[in-house]
């Protein structure tokens, strides 16, 4: 079985910074794409960022410049750096992967638990 675990939300002010965490725990071969979306109250779920396996990174226009998103493949690790926040991205992030358990199959995605980001003076 593969789990998700989140970490690093939390309270902060317009104009702060946060790192969020996800390693992947369990019988992974490897991990093909990972990256996070987030949903906030009312809304529906967007994807924020994206990274593959090669490096290659897509953001949401409205974090492009602000979020930077890399990985660590010997942790089974992504990272989502939060920067210049503002209110508007007050919502709970959920990080996902594509993890491929043996080659024989594809990767099946798998999705953490959710972390509560929270921009308020």
């Amino acid at each position: 079985q593969v789990q998700l675990v989140e970490s690093g939300g939390g309270l902060v002010q317009p104009g702060g910074s946060l790192r969020l965490s996800c390693a992947a725990s369990g019988n992974i071969f490897s991990i093909n794409a990972t990256g996070w979306y987030r949903q906030a109250p009312g809304k529906q779920r967007e994807l924020v960022a994206a990274i593959t396996s090669g490096g290659s990174t897509n953001y949401a226009a409205s974090v492009k410049g602000r979020f930077t998103i890399s990985r660590d493949n010997a942790k089974n690790t992504v990272y989502l750096q939060l920067n210049s926040l503002k209110p508007e991205d007050t919502a709970v992030y959920y990080c996902y992967a594509g993890v491929v358990i043996t080659l024989a199959l594809g990767p099946r995605y798998y999705w953490g638990q959710g972390t509560q980001v929270t921009v308020s003076s």
